[in-house]
């Protein structure tokens, strides 16, 4: 008699939960995404391509442009202050001044998380650091002392003895 009376109630709701689970499948994408939402604008950035197209083009800008320290113009310009004016003009980010202030911005990430736009810095003696922003590739964009505004690549011997750390300081996933 109980099983008579339940076995109904047990089969609307075992329809009701598998009609439930099939419609949540099926809702329009509207409704089961956060689009529109002010956390995901806050959150998105330019996918890492379009970044790094926007840096490749700030590079033209610079490229050949004499290692001056302390410089900040096309008559000479430092590493750090490369990085100011890579990240202002490509994605109108302001940068501190320093190698040692911009090592302290966003995240670590390991050497092998690399994307474009992340900050890579060296080591290069006992009190003194580099600066460079990452495109792909291995490869990277700085202001060398012996070349000016240059492109590099990180299996170089030199910047692979001297590498310390990333930092991403873009969402540039």
């Amino acid at each position: 008699m109980l099983l008579k009376k339940t076995l109904p109630a047990v089969i609307l709701f075992t329809t009701t939960l598998i009609a439930g689970h099939a419609c949540a499948f099926n809702l329009p994408s509207n409704l089961t995404t956060l689009k529109g939402h002010s956390l995901t604008h806050q959150l998105s950035t330019p996918p890492s391509e379009t970044l790094k197209t926007k840096i490749l083009a700030e590079y033209s800008q610079w490229k050949g442009t004499r290692y001056h320290f302390g410089g900040h113009s096309h008559h000479g310009i430092d590493c750090s202050a490369l990085m100011q004016e890579i990240f202002q003009g490509s994605i109108s980010m302001n940068l501190p001044r320093t190698t040692g202030e911009q090592m302290h911005n966003g995240y670590r990430i390991g050497k092998g998380e690399l994307k474009p736009g992340d900050l890579v810095f060296f080591k290069t003696s006992t009190r003194t650091r580099h600066v460079g922003v990452y495109v792909g590739n291995n490869e990277f964009i700085h202001a060398s002392k012996i070349k000016g505004v240059t492109v590099s690549n990180l299996d170089n011997e030199y910047w692979h003895a001297h590498y310390e750390t990333a930092r991403r300081i873009t969402a540039n996933a």
